[in-house]
């Protein structure tokens, strides 16, 4: 276990810290450029899937008039992006209102695609919210291997520190070396105390280590790491959920906040693993991480209109600027090639 220096913070338990929001409720003008460095981070990360869907949506209304064949060929095409059926079916209809047998504009189309992507996204807006209720607030984070667990996990908790808050990190993924001495890299880069253990140790029982540390030292969060696990694999799932019931031994209200990682470039999988972990360990929220790996980032749209859950996060890049908070509009604007001030259009005039 290492045994690193706790921050010496005194938190404003009465304000919510709303982490991931990666600034305050009220920005001050001097935030606007960040803003604009923010989207363009998003429209670079986004630029895979961004040129499929633009390049698509081109070639299917150059000099045509709509049809049903192009109505078909949109939606084929909205669909090979991940979008989901149903979200293909609104940009398809709306597309078609009021438009048939008429040449349509295809920048009006990517239009029409961003309104529809928002209002399926903008109802899971939402960043972390710690507001004390808690303390400290228990953070579980879970997923396949390979989604960027740890980092995400390093990366969010320097917003946490950032944000005036005490966290210790539990290094629960005891089956890779290299998992635990990455998050001791970020204890020491952050200040914040690392809980770990040989490899190969007992990951709940470190679970419950971690919560105990932050318990004494009255940290305000601690964030746990698990070992990626595939899901459909019911042995890896029971570990899981044995973690869960060990967590609880230590504080009943425990895991307050159960954060799933996804990784993009899975696709329709990434649906199936939502599914799976919400039923094995009541999953909160999402993060979504390698969008800029995939040209079909769609698949956002399509866990966010089956699943319902909190969107907290995204990652575009692997740099630590790279995870952002999640904003619906400023994503489906990016994913459909439009400017972040853009208005689109919801309906035909």
């Amino acid at each position: 276990m290492s045994d690193q220096t706790t921050p010496d913070i005194e938190p404003d338990l009465k304000k919510p810290a709303r982490i991931i929001d990666f600034g305050s409720d009220t920005p001050a003008p001097a935030a606007a450029p960040e803003k604009k460095g923010l989207f363009k981070r998003l429209k670079e990360g986004l630029s895979r899937s961004t040129s499929s869907m633009t390049t698509g949506i081109a070639s299917v209304f150059t000099k045509r008039k709509l049809d049903g064949a192009t109505v078909d060929e949109l939606e084929d095409l909205l669909i090979q992006a991940d979008l989901g059926i149903e979200t293909a079916t609104a940009i398809t209809d709306a597309v078609s209102d009021g438009r048939y047998d008429k040449e349509v504009d295809e920048a009006e189309v990517r239009s029409i695609v961003a309104s529809e992507v928002a209002k399926v996204l903008e109802p899971v807006e939402q960043p972390i919210l710690l507001d004390g209720t808690h303390k400290p607030h228990v953070i579980l984070v879970v997923g396949v291997n390979g989604t960027g667990k740890t980092t995400t996990i390093g990366k969010l908790a320097k917003h946490i520190t950032q944000a005036g808050k005490s966290v210790v990190l539990g290094a629960g993924d005891t089956f890779r070396a290299a998992a635990i001495d990455q998050l001791k890299i970020w204890g020491e880069r952050i200040g914040a105390p690392v809980v770990a253990r040989d490899v190969g140790a007992d990951s709940a029982g470190l679970a419950f280590d971690a919560i105990a540390r932050a318990q004494e030292t009255n940290a305000d969060v601690v964030m746990i790491d698990t070992a990626g696990r595939l899901h459909n694999k019911a042995e890896l799932m029971s570990e899981l959920e044995k973690v869960v019931r060990v967590i609880k031994k230590r504080d009943e209200t425990a895991p307050h906040t159960v954060l799933l990682v996804l990784d993009a470039t899975t696709g329709q999988n990434a649906v199936n693993q939502v599914d799976v972990f919400t039923r094995a360990v009541g999953v909160t929220g999402l993060i979504m991480t390698k969008l800029d790996g995939t040209a079909r980032g769609g698949i956002l749209v399509a866990i966010a209109k089956k699943a319902g859950l909190p969107v907290h996060a995204i990652g575009v890049g692997e740099g630590e600027d790279d995870l952002q908070p999640f904003v619906a509009r400023n994503f489906a604007n990016a994913i459909a090639g439009l400017d972040e001030t853009a208005t689109p259009t919801s309906s035909s005039e």
